[in-house]
């Protein structure tokens, strides 16, 4: 859920169910290079999740009925039969097929509104895997259920060493994903929500308008984004990454600060700029929107793959 004025680096662990297994949450710091030499993640022999994947949702806290519809445009592009406008957010979602046993094909299931905060504003990790249990799991091992988090609620580490989480647990007999995402524009903008913002730490570059025009949900987007990448590449600590186990870089977290070709530290790199509105983004997806997305691990090339 490492350094590089952004490079989501130590993906800590954090939390996990009642019967706890390793669990992973994606950082956003504002050191280091955005792109290290040689980078490769390795496969550690464990099970991906592939094939067909429920995400459902928990909403918890105020969100408007747009900035839902973003969340979930986004979720609903990854596998949309749709042909969109190339560069399409289902070709960047495709690069995970190209590990281990193909491709992932999301479908948005259930969504549970928790708008009067029933665990309270300042959550703790335990409540957010408590939260990840609301909507069940069905038969099936292929669901990963996502908590997000309104701007006004506090989470454990969060601004200070993540900007979403992901992880396991099990439910019976069952291993079980999740993932966390939080809104951080009125926290940590400039850690959680760069490029939109300007950063806490580095370059003063100036910041790209954001291509839905709601700085906290379209930085949710990239974290969202990171956070599934994990899910579905390193679901229980044993698929790919690099590094410990307990910090491991991922298929996007590894790539932290790159948008677009020639990114360096406080500089995301080429992307696209909307001649309307003048928002930069590199994604199209269903209903026409667009979207930033960071760049993915390419197991083929062993490089940072960026769509613009």
């Amino acid at each position: 859920m490492a350094a590089v004025r952004y490079f989501f680096s130590l993906l800590l662990i954090l939390f996990c169910f009642a019967l706890p297994t390793p669990c992973f949450a994606t950082t956003r710091k504002l050191s280091a290079l955005v792109e290290q030499q040689p980078l490769l993640l390795k496969y550690h022999n464990g099970p991906l999740l592939k094939g067909n994947i429920t995400v459902n949702l928990v909403w918890y806290g105020k969100f408007s009925s747009a900035q839902r519809s973003i969340i979930v445009d986004f979720l609903n592009s990854l596998s949309s039969g749709k042909k969109a406008s190339p560069p399409s957010i289902s070709s960047w979602w495709q690069t995970t097929g190209k590990y281990r046993g193909g491709l992932s094909t999301v479908l948005v299931g259930k969504q549970i509104l928790d708008n009067n905060y029933s665990l309270g504003k300042a959550l703790k990790t335990s409540q957010i895997t408590a939260l990840a249990t609301k909507p069940g799991y069905g038969n099936s091992g292929n669901v990963v259920n996502v908590v997000l988090t309104s701007a006004d609620v506090t989470v454990d580490g969060f601004c200070m060493s993540r900007c979403g989480t992901h992880g396991s647990g099990r439910v019976k007999k069952s291993r079980l994903a999740y993932a966390w995402a939080g809104n951080s524009v009125t926290q940590c903008p400039g850690y959680c929500a760069w490029p939109f913002h300007q950063p806490m730490y580095g370059p003063q570059t100036p910041p790209l308008v954001a291509p839905n025009g709601d700085v906290g949900v379209d930085g949710m987007v990239i974290n969202l984004a990171t956070v599934m990448a994990g899910t579905v590449t390193n679901p229980f600590n044993n698929g790919y990454f690099q590094g410990p186990a307990e910090a491991p870089l991922e298929a996007v977290s590894a790539c932290t600060g790159i948008f677009g070709k020639g990114a360096y530290p406080g500089y995301p790199g080429e992307v696209l700029k909307d001649k309307t509105t003048g928002a930069s983004y590199n994604a199209v997806g269903v209903n026409g929107r667009k979207y930033l997305l960071p760049a993915m691990w390419d197991p083929e090339t062993s490089t940072c793959k960026t769509l613009a």
